[in-house]
């Protein structure tokens, strides 16, 4: 585990958040004690746009009126 006073992690930021990405422990000081760990956030998978393509399919009868709800049409 790495422990590094604030104003020495303002300036060596970079590789700090490198040694997180590659499982190393920061823990930042602050001048009044205060400890602060750097974490990495987990990714979030990212849509893929088009990959339903044809796995969707409407019915030829999607526009028609429901049966039993004619009252309520205007």
């Amino acid at each position: 585990m790495i422990q590094i006073p604030v104003k020495q992690a303002g300036t060596e930021l970079d590789k700090l958040l490198n040694k997180v990405a590659h499982g190393q422990e920061v823990v930042i000081i602050g001048s009044d004690g205060s400890a602060f760990k750097l974490m990495p956030l987990p990714r979030l998978p990212q849509p893929v746009f088009g990959s339903a393509r044809g796995l969707v399919q409407i019915g030829p009868d999607f526009d028609e009126p429901i049966a039993g709800l004619e009252e309520y049409m205007p």
